[in-house]
């Protein structure tokens, strides 16, 4: 029973209505419980290892005091307040499953709407910055030579980090005993203090990239060549950062009584931080480090003629953190995440270990130096399939499409497969390969990146690895394969638009019953505040429904779009454009109820209850986790649309009223739009 107030709730139900009516337990996925691969394995992390997760006690005892209950679901105080944890646990599990499945940034987005929302407080307090990474990225890296996507990349990079501390037993205890968490290992509460502060780390650690593409633009626009970089290069460079940099009166004060100096800036921070770990290490002094940040933003030919967009990464996290949260809640986990993210990129590799040079090399990065920091550099570069290519030359070279991971033992095992419509390619290059071996005349062996340095005898994918963090005891074995390309996963509809629609289109939609005949009312505002009394999980069923629209209105030939496009605007929904999508919808609103732990019944309808009836009966339905309009775990897709087929037509969803309230509140935000592809 890892979902304990999940439990709690479903005894007490027992008690009251002499029956067991849930809620009850949710079906893992296929091979979670014992599986060693990716998924099975993250996921396992968030089920198993993370029993009790943000559960407050003294909520609890409140709620057992006064009889009332904390926790959000459809509205406040109508479900226990752990309960909910429990099903915020359970949204994140889901939504990070739906994403390792596709890979796509649809469903990275969810991943990181759950952590923030779980971890920052609300999404919208932190929407522009994990959002435009992505935007900026799309829009703007195709003019690059080279540049692959850091948006699903970074959360793919999260769930290796999930994987490695469920299934590595030497990991977990380096982790735990460098922050001395006296549960040890296999404490929920370690697992639990793991997460937060893996998920600042992994799913953050390239946010600072829209400050280096504009860097590349300039250099690709003037070079074309973007490998011939040095002396008489044309390059930007950032100044003026001061306020960028600085820190404030009260977050110094924060950081004095944590570490007993004043620090005047972020870069001053950064420096103190990597140095405390590893300064001895590596003979490297604080003020060395110092000088070595400061030169980043400011002066790139210092650094090899590249804009380091860790940097910007950690002081960008930096920012969010002394905003969102409170300055007396910075912790020194929270300065290690900062620490790992300036390390990750160059800094480690260039300024400490010089891992390239033969004379200046140093030992490998070792976990327990500083784990976080091990951890991000590893799962970095083994998230290297199934990457976005924008730049120029990156789509013409040859990277794994997916990957398939094997974590039992300490050793991992990782199985790289590139697309078998490359294969000309791939023998090409292994006739230029074994052509090369025989000759033995010194040169460089010919590179069909990615595909060579994973295939080729010198194995240069593993022991670059190698050479910048200790595997001594995590074995890496590395293959390659080739398979077919499945598309299909991807969901890709012609509606498009940016993320920073995703969230106002689901706002709009949630707000579809509530403001008919009354949308030039209501303010933007109040239907954000609307949307923030919903739980995570009801938030969540929104957004899903969202990302579902470009697949209902593809059946009905409308597509959105935020750009501007020579087709008409749909102005209204028709009954028979309803008629076509609600089944569909109503099916992706079982699959993800099902997946949630719901169970088909009314029971809630027909139970005893006291006081205001109405909402009694709708608190008791979130109690119960019971819906009279979902169906068995093991329904079939005809049988849910045959169950559909029996339901009134009020239930049915098929009302395009709600729906053209939501095309009204949608002109409330600028951009997005729903068009249709025939004309009048």
């Amino acid at each position: 029973m890892h979902y304990t107030a999940l439990e709690a709730m479903r005894k007490k139900n027992l008690a009251a209505y002499g029956a067991d009516l849930g809620p009850r337990q949710p079906v893992p996925y296929r091979g979670e419980e014992n599986g060693t691969d990716l998924k099975s394995a993250a996921l396992r992390f968030l089920d198993q290892r993370c029993v009790g997760l943000r559960f407050d006690p003294a909520r609890e005892k409140e709620e057992q005091m006064t009889g009332c209950y904390l926790g959000m679901s459809l509205s406040a105080n109508q479900i226990p307040y752990n309960m909910q944890m429990d099903i915020d646990r359970l949204c994140l599990k889901n939504e990070l499953a739906k994403f390792i499945d596709s890979g796509v940034a649809e469903d990275a987005y969810t991943v990181y709407y759950s952590y923030l929302e779980m971890f920052m407080g609300e999404f919208c307090h932190s929407q522009n910055m994990v959002e435009l990474l992505s935007e900026f990225e799309s829009n703007a890296s195709s003019l690059l030579m080279k540049h692959r996507d850091h948006y699903s990349h970074s959360v793919y990079v999260f769930a290796l980090g999930l994987a490695i501390y469920d299934m590595n037993p030497a990991f977990r205890k380096t982790f735990c005993d460098f922050y001395n968490l006296s549960g040890g290992p296999e404490d929920p509460a370690s697992a639990a203090f793991f997460l937060e502060n893996w998920g600042l780390t992994s799913l953050f650690h390239d946010i600072g990239y829209p400050f280096e593409i504009p860097f590349e633009q300039v250099l690709a626009y003037f070079e074309v060549d973007a490998k011939k970089r040095g002396s008489g290069s044309l390059y930007m460079a950032y100044h003026d950062v001061d306020r960028f940099i600085s820190i404030g009166e009260a977050d110094g004060a924060a950081l004095a009584r944590l570490y007993g100096r004043e620090f005047a800036t972020v870069e001053e921070l950064l420096a103190f931080g990597i140095a405390r770990h590893l300064g001895k290490a590596y003979g490297i002094t604080e003020q060395k480090l110092l000088d070595v940040i400061r030169s980043k933003p400011t002066h790139p030919e210092k650094n090899g003629y590249y804009m380091d967009h860790a940097f910007f990464s950690a002081v960008r996290l930096y920012r969010e953190l002394v905003t969102v949260r409170p300055a007396d809640r910075l912790t020194a986990v929270q300065i290690d995440a900062l620490t790992a993210i300036m390390l990750h990129n160059s800094m480690y590799k260039f300024a400490i270990a010089f891992y390239k040079d033969e004379e200046k090399h140093k030992e490998p990065f070792r976990a327990e130096l500083h784990p976080l920091a091990w951890l991000l550099m590893l799962c970095d570069e083994l998230q290297c399939w199934d990457r976005t290519a924008y730049g120029r030359n990156s789509r013409t070279e040859l990277h794994p499409m997916s990957a398939e991971f094997d974590f039992s033992g300490p050793s991992i095992s990782a199985v790289y497969y590139f697309d078998v419509e490359e294969r000309e390619k791939i023998e090409a290059w292994q006739k230029e390969y074994d052509t090369w071996k025989l000759a033995k005349d010194g040169s460089k062996a010919p590179r069909l990146k990615d595909y060579s340095d994973m295939a080729a005898e010198e194995e240069r994918f593993r022991t670059d690895i190698e050479s910048i963090v200790s595997l001594d005891d995590f074995p890496l074995r590395v293959s390659v394969a080739l398979r077919p390309v499945n598309r299909k996963i991807k969901h890709t509809w012609l509606s498009s638009s940016n993320f920073l629609h995703i969230y106002d289109f689901a706002v709009a939609l949630n707000a579809r019953y509530s403001y008919q005949g009354r949308e030039d009312e209501v303010s933007v505002k109040q239907l954000e505040d609307d949307f923030n009394t919903l739980s995570l999980e009801y938030k969540l069923l929104n957004i899903n429904q969202v990302r579902n629209f470009a697949r209902y209105l593809n059946a009905i030939d409308c597509f959105y779009t935020d750009r501007p496009v020579d087709f008409d605007i749909l102005l209204e929904f028709t009954p028979e454009m309803t008629s076509v999508f609600a089944p569909m919808e109503h099916a992706r609103w079982v699959r993800d109820h099902q997946q949630a732990g719901w169970l088909p019944g009314n029971e809630y309808e027909t139970l005893p209850v006291s006081g205001d009836e109405e909402n009694a009966r709708k608190a008791l339905r979130e109690q119960l986790r019971r819906h009279k309009l979902t169906l068995h775990d093991d329904a079939t897709d005809a049988e849910i649309f045959a169950h559909y087929e029996t339901l009134p037509p009020e239930e049915q969803g098929k009302d395009y009223l709600p729906f053209n309230s939501m095309l009204k509140l949608l002109r409330k935000y600028d951009g997005l739009r729903i068009y249709r592809l025939g004309r009048d």
